[in-house]
């Protein structure tokens, strides 16, 4: 059974300049150079008018990983993640995200959606991981939220501060 996770950030900026940024290839240089960890690196990346497709790699070093992940899945994880954000409609903008570990039975994949809060703009992440194995998969998909939201932490710190010194 997936389990639901779920991310909003609060940015002081408005919608059309957080989506600037978020369909800026300049933004994902410097964000995957950041919180992109070691071996990070751009399978591709395609601009549109208004809009981005982000196909990336990241890695997991095996130390950073709890046991019941590194028990059934030997070695360091390699991530292949992507990212879409449609045009800016509006006051919003709507995009998708996925995440696969190489050589696992699991995913993440999920929606955003950029909107006017009043005071800025709200990013909403909503989504879900499945790990397709019996009895510790539950677990693994645990261990993969937190690791997910934390990450999303971190990318949310990096988007308001590459905002504000772009701005």
């Amino acid at each position: 059974m997936a389990r639901h996770i779920e991310h909003s950030a609060h940015f002081p900026h408005t919608v059309a300049t957080l989506h600037a940024a978020l369909t800026d290839e300049g933004y994902w240089q410097a964000r995957l150079r950041e919180v992109g960890g070691p071996g990070a690196a751009f399978e591709s990346i395609t601009v549109g008018d208004g809009t981005v497709d982000v196909v990336l790699k990241q890695a997991v070093p095996a130390e950073h990983l709890p046991s019941v992940v590194t028990s059934i899945r030997p070695g360091d994880l390699f991530i292949k993640r992507t990212e879409s954000w449609g045009p800016l409609q509006g006051d919003r903008a709507q995009g998708t995200f996925s995440a696969e570990v190489e050589g696992a039975p699991g995913q993440l994949r999920g929606t955003m959606t950029l909107t006017a809060d009043g005071t800025g703009s709200e990013l909403v992440m909503d989504g879900e991981v499945e790990v397709k194995i019996p009895l510790i998969g539950g677990k693994i998909e645990s261990v993969i939220a937190g690791q997910v939201l934390e990450l999303l932490d971190a990318e949310e710190d990096f988007t308001g501060q590459w905002v504000a010194q772009a701005g």
